[in-house]
């Protein structure tokens, strides 16, 4: 078993270090940069990062200025339709105090023909006393 084992390895690695699975190019051009411009490089990318972040910082602020607009309109239009509700509310307690204004001095007129009436039953009553103690005696 350990023998198998070795040859299986052993024939792995010769196939490995074959010439098809080995880097036989290597690049030797490299860019040298200088100090102060490889500074200024990372400085940039430095800046670029923090872009990158600040983006996504505002995005997120933006979808939550979003959120509070209809938010605000929402609660906008339910106001406004609690103020129509109270105007048709103010509308009709003003109809119903006309209508009770309009009742009262009807039952007022009413009220006054009834006791002229009254007086006159009354009087009447009493003449007729008068006219038949008059016709009696």
């Amino acid at each position: 078993m350990k023998l198998a084992q070795r040859w299986m390895l052993s024939i792995i690695l010769m196939i490995v270090s074959l010439n098809s699975f080995s880097q036989t190019v290597t690049d030797s051009t490299s860019i040298q940069l200088k100090k102060p411009i490889a500074k200024l490089v990372i400085k940039d990318l430095i800046k670029g990062d923090g872009a990158k972040k600040e983006l996504v910082l505002y995005s997120d602020k933006i979808k939550l200025f979003q959120e509070k607009i209809i938010l605000k309109d929402s609660i906008i239009f339910n106001l406004n339709g609690k103020v129509n509700n109270f105007n048709s509310i103010l509308i009709t307690k003003s109809d119903q105090l006309s209508l009770s204004q309009e009742l009262s001095k009807k039952l007022e007129q009413d009220l006054k023909k009834q006791k002229f009436k009254n007086k006159l039953t009354t009087g009447a009553g009493i003449l007729a006393v008068i006219v038949t103690a008059i016709l009696v005696k």
